[in-house]
This record gives C-alpha cells, sequence and structure tokens, in this order.
C-alpha cells in the first residue's frame, strides 16, 4: 500500500471523489487530514477550472488535503487519471497529519516525526509561466468562493 494526498477534485464531497471509493479502480482507504510542510502555489487554472499545486517548494501556503492508503492498482489508475507524468507529476511530499482516523488509531502518525509523513502527490512542474500570477489557495473546493466551477470530464 502506498500513501497518497489528494487536495483537489478527489477529496471527499468534491467532483471526481467518486473514483477513489470505486473499488473496481482499486482501493483507497481514508486514513486522515493533513497539509504540507513546505508551502506551494494552489492554483485554480486553464479552461476547466482544475486545481494544480505547482511544484514550486517555499512560495504559496501550507495546502489541506486527505491522507488515502492506496493499492497498486489504484495508484495506477490515479496515475493515468492525472495524467501522469505530462499533466501532473507523482512526487513525495511531506504532510504534516491534521487528524488521524487510520488504524492504529493517531499512533501510526505519532510514529513518524512529529506526526509528518511522506505521502505521494500530484503536483505540476509542467505548467504555463503565467499561472504563477494566478491567486495562491491554501484549501480546494469546487464550489468555493472562487466562483471557478470545475468542469467534469464528461461534460468537456
Amino acid at each position: 500500500m502506498a500513501r497518497v494526498f489528494v487536495y483537489g477534485t478527489l477529496k471527499k464531497g468534491q467532483p471526481n471523489y467518486k473514483h477513489m471509493i470505486n473499488t473496481a479502480k482499486g482501493l483507497a482507504k481514508f486514513q486522515g487530514r493533513g497539509r504540507t510542510v513546505e508551502k506551494y502555489p494552489l492554483v485554480i487554472a486553464g479552461k476547466y477550472n482544475i486545481p494544480y499545486m505547482l511544484n514550486i517548494p517555499g512560495t504559496g501556503h501550507h495546502v489541506a488535503g486527505e491522507i488515502y492508503s492506496v493499492d497498486e492498482q489504484m495508484l495506477q489508475f490515479l496515475d493515468e487519471f492525472e495524467g501522469c507524468p505530462d499533466m501532473y507529476q507523482r512526487t513525495l511530499m511531506r504532510i504534516q497529519v491534521v487528524e488521524w482516523e487510520g488504524k492504529g488509531g493517531a499512533g501510526e502518525a505519532r510514529a513518524a516525526a512529529d506526526g509528518v509523513l511522506e505521502c505521494f502527490v500530484y503536483s505540476t512542474a509542467t505548467y504555463p509561466p503565467e499561472w504563477v500570477g494566478l491567486p495562491y489557495y491554501d484549501s480546494y473546493d469546487s464550489s468555493g468562493k472562487h466562483g471557478l466551477s470545475y468542469v467534469l470530464r464528461e461534460s468537456r
């Protein structure tokens, strides 16, 4: 099993969460909530209003999201879904655990130094330079105050 941190449309209550709970695509078990240890710019970009975490450590905000434990089948699905490695790249990032529901309670999270876990994150280093000038968010909600409605793939 691998740990994946999701910050956008794959979170609970967001438009693509249905994929995280579709066992035909593999297994994804919610473990808890967290935020990036380093700051990153989280932007909403493109004509479909897609959330992107730009791989520019030290810029932006500590991005909030959810931590999942996923099997190899789900990891492969997520790689395809996220257009890896062209659109997003799957990289290891340090995630501070904010709330833990995983097996063993907080014990596993505490076992990591200061509640910090390494998780795979789909961020991008392949983005148009103008995206750096977009507003930065610390968390994503497809129906947030930003007014930028996410366009589902089936509607594109």
